[in-house]
């Protein structure tokens, strides 16, 4: 079966949600996933998995958090492919700031699919987006595994 690991950082919870929806929505595409709150126990291995995806909030002035540096630099090298989604709050730092820590982490892994970016909370609309990231997300790496075949 098909499994990816779901890495994520969460402060306010907001994050946690859309971890949660990204499962579900996987789920549906029947890929087994497996979720790992950063900064909570050990951190798994992600060549156990056939994709990563990492997710954190945005910090102070567009800042990563630390156990988000802290995670990456504990796994120590990086896994392919890697998918990226971030929460964050315009109100603190304006569009150029605006999920700040989602745009590096997708630049430094070199992902194969724009960082998603959630206003605060998955819910309402922003729901739909979520799912259709993560369909995205699916389609991208289907792709990436017909190729290798």
């Amino acid at each position: 079966m098909v499994s990816f690991l779901i890495a994520y950082a969460s402060w306010s919870g907001n994050t946690e949600e859309v971890a949660e929806l990204i499962r579900g929505a996987l789920g549906r595409e029947g890929i087994e996933t497996t979720m790992y709150r950063i900064g909570f126990g050990p951190v798994p291995d992600p060549r156990k998995y056939e994709a990563m995806v990492i997710g954190s909030f945005t910090w102070d002035k567009g800042a990563t958090p630390d156990e988000v540096k802290d995670f990456v630099a504990t796994i120590g090298y990086k896994p392919k492919p890697v998918y990226v989604f971030g929460t964050g709050d315009t109100q603190f730092g304006g569009d150029d700031l605006f999920c700040h820590a989602a745009v590096k982490l997708a630049r430094f892994y070199a992902s194969g699919c724009p960082p998603l970016k959630i206003e605060q909370s998955p819910r309402g609309i922003q729901e739909m987006k979520v799912i259709e990231w993560t369909k995205g997300v699916y389609q991208h790496w289907l792709h990436l595994h017909e190729l290798k075949c």
